[in-house]
């Protein structure tokens, strides 16, 4: 192996050798103590040449390892995410103990408005939620119902297991939402024809989705009422005389069920909503069997 500039490389060291141990004689040279030549002097001969030491290795360039920069700290959150309560089932309110009678337009409340077709109930939860001096939600089940464009069960053509699916569906919905507006402190108040002889739209499955501190109050005017109402509706809300009688005479049942009644026969949709407030104060102190 020749050195990068030609030279030879010295032998390993042996063991017992030091480090200025001269090379091996070559091959052929004569062995034990040399002769001096002639003319020597006595005077010291030069030092043996040692050959010259092998030129430093220069190292390979080494190149640094890339320097990433620093990662930025973590931009703050500003996409409007906003942590909300979950939902879960409504209790029943209690009036504050220094009030002396509960004010139900200051106090957050789950409101279930039972009634017929043409009983108003729509038109004095929207207003009744529009008037309140804390935030208050409606919900209307038959406006969840008609959610479903494609393939929507019209109770009006007959009631199966198809439209009874999408009600039950819809009441779900309903119970969900409510549960998660009372969590972040918004009130609610849900419409739909509940009917007291059929457990499949029964306050059951309201209690079940809501909780128990949902406070059921029934809408109930004449049947002359109703019918008049009825006739100044559209589309899917108008039914035949004879279905609104129908219902209307099943409405009845809740008479003697300890749930409180409101004719508004007589009662605009203000007046109505006044009395849904006296109705909703003696329910929140002493709430409903139900």
């Amino acid at each position: 192996m020749q050195h990068a500039v030609g030279s030879p490389l010295p032998p390993p060291h042996q063991p017992g050798h030091g480090p200025h141990t001269t090379w091996a004689p070559a091959a052929g040279a004569p062995q034990g103590p040399s002769v001096p030549p002639p003319g020597f002097s006595g005077a010291v001969p030069p030092a043996p040449l040692t050959p010259p030491a092998p030129p430093a290795q220069v190292p390979a360039p080494q190149h640094p390892a890339p320097q990433h920069p620093a990662a930025p700290p973590p931009a703050p959150d500003v996409s409007g995410h906003v942590t909300l309560p979950p939902g879960g089932p409504v209790g029943v309110p209690a009036a504050p103990p220094h009030m002396a009678a509960p004010d139900p337009a200051a106090t957050t409340l789950a409101v279930l408005l039972i009634g017929p077709a043409g009983a108003g109930k729509t038109s004095v939860a929207k207003y009744w939620a529009d008037t309140r001096r804390v935030p208050t939600a409606h919900i209307s089940l038959d406006d969840v119902r008609e959610w479903v464009r494609s393939g929507f069960a019209d109770p009006q053509t007959g009631w199966n297991d198809h439209s009874e699916a999408q009600y039950r569906l819809a009441r779900r919905t309903c119970g969900f939402a409510a549960r998660n507006f009372l969590a972040n402190g918004i009130s609610c108040i849900l419409d739909d024809a509940v009917f007291p002889d059929r457990p499949v739209v029964g306050l059951g499955g309201w209690k079940r989705h809501v909780g128990p501190g949902l406070l059921p109050v029934v809408l109930l005017p004449g049947l002359d009422i109703v019918l008049e109402r009825n006739a100044e509706r559209s589309g899917n809300r108008r039914l035949t005389d004879e279905e609104v009688a129908r219902i209307h005479g099943r409405m009845a049942g809740w008479y003697g069920s300890g749930l409180p009644i409101i004719d508004n026969s007589q009662l605009d949709v203000p007046g109505t909503a006044r009395v849904l407030d006296e109705v909703l104060a003696r329910a929140i102190a002493s709430p409903p069997n139900w």
